[in-house]
């Protein structure tokens, strides 16, 4: 009776963690910030993000998921606990849980089993995996099992899912290593190439979210912000004023390669479900999707309509959470991965 189905966006900026009944009950950093001399953990989550580019020289802040997958399993486990204990209390934290969690469509099968993997380990009793574009789908209420083309971008912090789902899977899909991550490196990159400032990741990140837009049409000169950063040809403090098209330039070669496995995916979708796709429209979802100008350029490159799902950042976490209630019929379907403590079970 204390067993809960819980659902996990296991996202390289951010992690999302939904409890049936609940909703999304806690958005954290996927940080951990650790002392490397003693090995202690010191903070995860949102206190540890803060840590980033400001410790001294012992204390690291560790980012474990890098372009949606396991780049340290040690710490995810560490993360994972610890944000399961805080959705948990009292006798919940002593029982297993059924747990599922989104990974990329592209990811491999190594890649897959280190999640189901790193799931058993932090307390579950079945671990099951959902495709991100699939999960996504889900959590914006798309018809996924019936008959008809729905298609899903899906833009996160380390990737980009675009796919067609029908039927109760995935008919075309295309993964790219490239998210927010990518935009906030290509903006570090344009201010050291355009103004010698050296700025750190979460002046990028904040940078984007306030005046980023998606190309230099949808941009304009008259939105600025001030930002702060190390002067790479004196060595000091400095302040600029940048304008939204310096954010539009940055970012125009990350954006251009979204446009581009778009176009891939629908050029690869059956005529039926191109037919499909044109009558219902794109749907964006993850914290890209909120990107300035983003889908009235989908729609000028791809002349269909294309729309920003209903609480997009939290598709994929209420999809994960949503498949545990159809868990049978996904498995008919081949939609999940599962494993259980005594063993992997592949789909």
């Amino acid at each position: 009776m204390w067993s809960k189905d819980i659902g996990i966006d296991l996202g390289t900026a951010t992690i999302l963690v939904f409890i049936k009944g609940k909703g999304v009950v806690l958005r954290e950093p996927s940080v951990v910030a650790m002392d490397q001399n003693t090995g202690k953990i010191l903070s995860v989550g949102e206190d540890a993000k803060i840590m980033i580019g400001r410790t001294p020289g012992n204390v690291v802040a560790i980012r474990p998921l890098r372009e949606g997958v396991i780049a340290d399993y040690t710490m995810t486990e560490v993360m994972l606990r610890e944000f399961i204990k805080k959705v948990t209390s009292g006798i919940e934290r002593l029982v297993r849980h059924r747990v599922m969690v989104g990974v990329p469509a592209g990811a491999t099968d190594v890649e897959r089993r280190a999640v189901l993997e790193a799931a058993l380990e932090v307390g579950a009793k079945e671990a099951y995996l959902i495709e991100e574009p699939m999960a996504a789908a889900i959590g914006a209420n798309m018809p996924v099992g019936e008959p008809v083309g729905n298609m899903v971008v899906d833009i996160g912090g380390g990737t980009s899912d675009i796919a067609i789902v029908s039927l109760g899977g995935l008919v075309v899909y295309e993964s790219l290593r490239v998210g927010g991550d990518k935009f906030d490196e290509a903006i570090i990159r344009y201010m050291r190439r355009q103004y010698n400032l050296a700025i750190g990741d979460q002046t990028a990140e904040d940078l984007k979210k306030a005046i980023g837009a998606c190309n230099v049409a949808h941009a304009s000169a008259d939105m600025v912000m001030d930002i702060r950063g190390r002067d790479l040809v004196h060595g000091l403090p400095r302040q600029i004023t940048v304008s939204s098209l310096d954010v539009a330039r940055a970012i125009d070669e990350p954006v251009s390669q979204i446009i581009a496995a778009i176009k891939r995916v629908l050029e690869k979708t059956p005529p039926e479900l191109s037919a499909d796709v044109i009558d219902r429209g794109i749907i964006l979802t993850g914290g890209g999707a909120y990107l300035r100008g983003l889908t009235d350029l989908i729609i000028e490159e791809t002349e269909i309509n294309a729309v920003v799902a209903e609480a997009a950042g939290e598709c994929v976490a209420l999809g994960t959470g949503i498949a545990l209630e159809s868990i049978d019929k996904l498995k008919e379907t081949g939609a999940v991965y599962s494993a259980t403590r005594r063993g992997y079970k592949g789909r």
